[in-house]
């Protein structure tokens, strides 16, 4: 390895700056690897190239750690892809409609709901965002409010679960980055022991059962709702039985310009929890008797456990499809296949930052920052400073899987190297990311969220925006704490400063109107 100095760090910050400059991070990614494979290798082009290909790009892709996860992830693209597409989930929303007949009870479901789609960050705009936006309109809550509640329980939701593709794409990270340190310890384990430190993750998603329960809200979001119920005269917090048909009939009659969720007179929620259950099972089938969850198994084994999960999950979808005349057989295959297809950008940034971390090891890029570290850097400082950097990146790019890929091969080393605590910097990362996904306004899941509800897309930048600060600044100071205790349990001081601000904001808001 190249005696690390400062030049060692060239090919990040080019990755970081034309990441931020062209907000793709597969441009940064790719020129951070081209430039690291030219300090190594020399500045002639063609040999540049051959490396590039011969040495690192296929290296990188025939590891059998790096295969089993891209392997994994396509599975999970396809039937991803088939849920979006059955019109469960739909179906599943409208059997909530029925027990709705208040604004609250209606906030309520929307945020359910987003639960309840947990597998796909990106599903949830699509389907509860059109089902739910009628309901919404009849009983006078602003399309801004629907907006900011599918995005608290889109990414949110989605970044806590280890085995969708959010977890197994983070785990794919975090992987190379223990291997390449000579550490013991599992991605598993280590995702796990992360979530109780992914703060702002948790408090965007309690954040909305708590505005519906003080009733109130604050910043542009009182405006909006203010204005919409202002706007029809009276209120009415009632919902006759009889206006269930009208709300399934203006779904279907919604403009043609507006994202619609699929939807079949034949559809079942079942086509939701038969597949999820299977999963479960076969899941239980392959990895009990190893031990799990008590005992730690090998990554093949659990890969190729989630593998079979997915496959056979999507097959019993295609079938319940099928049986009920909802898709035929051929095009489910085919939906399964492009879905598969979809997954080839996140696999592309994956073997980007494997390699570039690779390259990085081989450059000392890690060890140099560590260094420079040791030199003075308090140990409980990183999570909170690896969340500001996060956010940042994420906020300027519109991208938080792009963020992670950056971040994680820089913060986990150095935690290593200066004793800081692992989990809680993983933590940070991770928050950090979705912070500023939240705050940005390119990014794909605002901009989904508002395609969804049929909301201007800056007006749920602005609506949602001081929701997002206020969770981000308690995340922050609980990142700080947390660099010097690391105890679960702060998690629990986090709520109750949120609880306090949000009350306390709420109160203030009502007396200045």
């Amino acid at each position: 390895m190249t005696s690390p100095d400062i030049s060692s760090i060239f090919p990040i910050v080019l990755t970081l700056i034309l990441s931020l400059y062209t907000r793709n991070v597969v441009i940064g990614l790719f020129t951070g690897v081209i430039a690291a494979v030219a300090m190594l290798s020399g500045f002639n082009p063609l040999t540049v190239l051959s490396e590039l290909v011969k040495t690192h790009l296929v290296g990188t892709i025939t590891d059998s750690y790096n295969a089993g996860v891209i392997v994994l992830m396509v599975f999970i693209g396809g039937f991803v892809a088939l849920m979006e597409k059955s019109g469960g989930g739909p179906a599943f929303a409208l059997k909530m409609m029925k027990k709705i007949n208040s604004r609250a009870r209606a906030q309520m479901a929307a945020w359910f709901g987003g639960i309840f789609i947990f597998y796909s960050d990106l599903g949830t705009p699509l389907i509860v965002g059109p089902v739910f936006r009628p309901l919404f309109d009849k009983l006078k809550i602003s399309r801004q409010k629907l907006a900011f509640i599918i995005d608290s329980t889109a990414s949110p939701v989605a970044i806590l679960v280890p085995f969708i593709g959010w977890g197994i794409y983070i785990m794919g990270l975090m992987q190379k980055e223990f291997d390449s340190s000579g550490q013991t310890i599992t991605a598993w384990s280590a995702f796990i022991h992360t979530i109780p430190f992914q703060f702002y993750a948790i408090l965007a998603i309690v954040i909305v059962p708590l505005l519906v329960w003080r009733k109130a809200d604050f910043g542009a979001m009182a405006k909006a709702e203010k204005a919409c119920i202002e706007s029809s005269g009276s209120l009415s917090n009632t919902l006759s039985k009889e206006h269930s048909t009208d709300i399934k009939n203006e779904i279907d009659n919604e403009e043609a310009t507006t994202i619609q969720p699929f939807m079949h007179p034949n559809a079942r929620a079942s086509f939701v929890f038969i597949p999820l259950a299977i999963m479960a099972i076969v899941l239980a089938l392959m990895l009990v008797p190893m031990g799990f969850p008590f005992k730690s198994v090998p990554g093949s084994a659990f890969r190729a456990a989630l593998s079979s999960a997915y496959f056979l999950a999507a097959l019993s979808l295609m079938s319940l499809m099928a049986w009920y005349k909802v898709r035929s057989l051929n095009g489910s295959i085919t939906m399964y296949l492009n879905g598969m297809s979809n997954m080839m950008q996140v696999s592309i940034i994956l073997i980007l930052a494997w390699t570039l971390s690779s390259l990085g090891k081989e450059l000392g890029t890690a060890q140099y920052i560590a260094e420079q570290a040791q030199r003075g850097f308090p140990y409980w400082l990183l999570p909170a400073v690896a969340f500001i950097f996060s956010g940042v990146i994420s906020f300027a790019t519109g991208s938080s899987w792009g963020t992670f890929a950056i971040m994680l091969p820089l913060v986990i080393p150095t935690s290593f190297a200066i004793d800081a605590p692992l989990f809680v910097s993983m933590g940070a990362v991770l928050s950090g990311g979705l912070f500023g996904d939240h705050c940005s306004p390119i990014s794909e899941t605002t901009i989904l969220s508002a395609t969804g509800s049929n909301c201007n897309q800056f007006e749920h930048f602005r609506t949602q925006y001081p929701y997002a600060l206020l969770n981000g600044g308690v995340a922050l100071l609980s990142f700080i704490v947390a660099g010097v205790y690391q105890h679960n349990a702060i998690i629990v001081m986090s709520l109750m400063a949120q609880l306090i601000l949000v009350i306390c904001i709420c109160r203030r808001s009502a007396k200045s109107n």
